[in-house]
């Protein structure tokens, strides 16, 4: 699945300034403060991000998202929705290596296009600021951290990029766990990323992680993992503590359920798809008085349920919602989740309404 850039690219990243970085201390734990950009600081890095960020898992795919293809008309949505987030203050983008089919006919690999993206944007404002955020694979053929940095060197090339802000490992390995986070703390020293992260790690791996990075005086800035409001996993396996403890950001994934938090799906109109096997009608009947109640909420503050439910995880502290948008109508939408906020009564009734819902079933690995 791996793909290996040409030494050509290789050698032009290298020119574009991919030198050794001077790593900096770790910064005590704090939970995420907002600086005066209106950005928050990631974890106890020196990053800077916008509150909200948005996910490119759809762009390029052709398995998950978009049933089985991916056309002309796509990729300009998937671009509007690009810059759409840019003109709405969202500079933020995730993204990953496996993001995207490489195999079906028409697909193009997420990284590619968030490439292409934003070289286009910067040829008519080479002054844009973009955060770019991507994911080691941690496949079973991948060993050690040398594996770590060719793998990021590839995913440079497909972007365009000497660096990125943000390089974190997608899931745990079934082995060499200690060699990849050896890995991102060579990647920081090489100046090839700002932060470092990881992605779908418990309490005891992210209690790990950060103490191998911290013995070289390298912060762990995040830890990305599916948080919504109806999959509260992290509030209950001790993982949410644990980043506020450690001064560790919760980037969280899939923070509408996939689209069954916007109102959008009922139980005569179920997702179709892979979705459908999650968001059944029974289970979407279950979910109608949640869904009510944050219609009424919504009206009070003129707000979609989209935008409230965005809030709601924004109002935790310490944590950056990532959702996917597919064109630019949900990034304009995802931007109105900004500027405002739930009140704290508002907050535990949709969590109480929440918890009488039976759990959805999550992804253990996410975007595998």
């Amino acid at each position: 699945m791996a793909l290996h850039a040409s030494s050509g690219l290789l050698a032009a990243a290298a020119a574009g300034g991919l030198g050794p970085r001077k790593v900096h201390r770790i910064r005590a734990a704090v939970s995420t403060e907002t600086t005066e950009e209106g950005k928050v600081q990631l974890g106890g890095s020196d990053l800077k991000v916008t509150r909200l960020g948005i996910g490119a898992w759809s762009w390029g795919d052709t398995s998950y998202w978009n049933n089985f293809e991916w056309d002309d008309r796509k990729m300009k949505a998937a671009k509007s929705a690009f810059d759409t987030s840019i003109d709405s203050g969202i500079t933020l983008f995730d993204t990953a290596e496996v993001y995207g089919s490489r195999l079906a006919l028409g697909a193009v690999n997420s990284e590619t296009l968030l490439g292409r993206f934003i070289k286009e944007r910067k040829e008519r404002n080479p002054e844009v600021e973009v955060a770019v955020a991507t994911k080691f694979a941690a496949l079973p053929w991948r060993l050690g951290r040398q594996s770590v940095i060719s793998a990021l060197k590839d995913s440079l090339c497909r972007l365009g990029l000497s660096s990125v802000d943000l390089y974190q490992l997608h899931w745990p390995g079934v082995w060499g766990n200690e060699g990849y986070i050896d890995g991102l703390g060579d990647a920081v020293q090489q100046g090839l990323v700002k932060a470092v992260g990881v992605s779908n790690y418990s309490e005891k791996r992210l209690r790990d992680a950060y103490e191998q990075l911290k013995k070289r005086g390298i912060p762990l800035a995040s830890n990305q993992v599916n948080y919504s409001l109806i999959y509260r996993v992290p509030e209950e396996n001790g993982v949410k503590a644990t980043c506020d403890e450690l001064g560790i950001t919760l980037i969280a994934y899939s923070p509408i359920a996939q689209g069954a938090l916007t109102g959008k799906y009922t139980p005569e109109n179920p997702p179709t798809g892979p979705r459908g096997r999650i968001y059944t009608p029974e289970f979407l009947t279950q979910l109608q008085p949640l869904i009510n109640r944050i219609k009424e909420i919504g009206q009070n503050y003129q707000k979609t349920p989209t935008q409230v439910v965005l809030n709601w995880l924004i109002a935790q502290e310490n944590v950056v919602p990532i959702p996917g948008a597919k064109n630019a109508e949900q990034a304009q939408e995802f931007a109105g989740a900004l500027g405002w906020r739930l009140t704290n009564e508002e907050v535990d009734e949709l969590r109480s309404l929440a918890s009488q819902t039976k759990p959805v079933i999550g992804f253990p690995v996410e975007k595998m």
